[in-house]
């Protein structure tokens, strides 16, 4: 979102249209999808349930393969590519696919809207800043733990997708989950913070499901990759 502001500026000072800026514009934000209300509060960093999820953490940091975590590391990405591969194989290609690559920007910057206001105002620490003993296999965030938009935006990545590709949907939403996990094996979220990203991506898509903007942009996506996965 700060990205796309700064852009529209420059364009501004330009003189240029900021037609460009405009088109990875959220479909809702945290106006209408409060998380702050819609979730309870994370557990305290003193508390026995933090306690308890530092050491599930410590446990994936020994237990881990070196080919989960690269799985893990690869997932810090926040894109709907990586549900790519395996799922749906070459076909799956940006470039080819402009109007779902632009729909799936504003859902990512919809997941930004409404999570990155929530973090701010619940204010959870992520593990390392509680327990020494937890080292993050990516570059640590320094926005707060609670809940996890990497999980929020798997989550409602997947669900979009499944209602695109409802063939694959057992799939898809089995790869969204392991989206959210990646998050505990590289040691940057607590199992409820996954739960709650989980929880958040549910709500968002079932907002923004209903709106008409988004079924406006949903039908021609939707058509366009079931026609290059050969689907229609």
């Amino acid at each position: 979102m700060r990205k796309i502001i700064a852009l529209a500026a420059m364009l501004a000072l330009a003189g240029l249209s900021p037609a460009i800026a405009d088109e990875a514009k959220p479909f809702t934000d945290a106006k209408v999808v409060n998380l702050t209300i819609l979730l309870p509060p994370p557990p305290a960093a003193d508390s026995m349930q933090t306690k308890s999820e530092i050491a599930a953490v410590l446990a994936l940091q020994v237990e881990r393969t070196p080919e989960e975590l690269k799985h893990a590391q690869a997932d810090d990405e926040e894109t709907v590519w990586r549900f790519g591969g395996e799922l749906f194989g070459a076909k799956f290609d940006k470039a080819k696919l402009p109007k779902f690559a632009a729909f799936f920007d504003r859902i990512i910057e919809t997941e930004a809207a409404v999570v990155d206001p929530a973090k701010k105002t619940l204010g959870r620490l992520r593990p390392h800043l509680v327990s020494d003993l937890v080292r993050p296999a990516v570059e640590p965030s320094k926005s707060g733990s609670y809940p996890s938009g990497h999980t929020t935006l798997g989550t409602l990545e997947g669900i979009v997708l499944a209602n695109m590709v409802p063939e694959k949907r057992a799939e898809i939403m089995a790869r969204a989950w392991d989206y959210g996990h990646s998050r505990l094996v590289v040691g940057i979220h607590y199992p409820s913070d996954i739960e709650m990203g989980r929880i958040s991506g549910t709500v968002i898509a079932e907002t923004i499901m209903r709106q008409d903007d988004f079924k406006a942009e949903f039908e021609p996506a939707k058509a366009e990759l079931r026609a290059a996965l050969g689907l229609n």
